[in-house]
């Protein structure tokens, strides 16, 4: 089992989407995403989730894994879960994973357990 683990400053993002807006969430979220995440806060947790997960697989983000190759959604409760798209996937060989994330006092975090083969 691997870990990987992030949190940043809601404020981080919030100055980010003044400067940038729209621009901003396209750099890194997918369109599935960008439908999913309303508020400053979900959409730092998406940001820490994404740096978690390319923790957990031991390249961050980068030539061998880019943002837009790790997709987060929700289910019907709220629960996050990620799948990585098909050239990641069978380079990094995700067999089960989960996925918290959580935000509070101005922060965002964001805790990723992995099992490869």
């Amino acid at each position: 089992m691997k870990l990987g683990t992030d949190i940043i400053k809601i404020d981080r993002i919030e100055n980010s989407l003044e400067k940038f807006g729209e621009k901003f969430k396209i750099k890194f979220l997918n369109e599935s995403e960008i439908s999913i995440v309303k508020k400053t806060q979900s959409i730092a947790g998406f940001w820490a989730a994404k740096e978690a997960i390319s923790k957990a697989l031991g390249c961050g983000i980068g030539a061998e894994l880019s943002f837009h190759d790790i997709v987060i959604s929700k289910d019907h409760k709220g629960a996050p879960s990620f799948i990585l798209k098909e050239k990641a996937q069978n380079r990094h060989k995700i067999t089960s994973s989960s996925l918290s994330i959580s935000h509070d006092g101005g922060f965002a975090i964001a805790v990723v357990a992995i099992d490869t083969k």
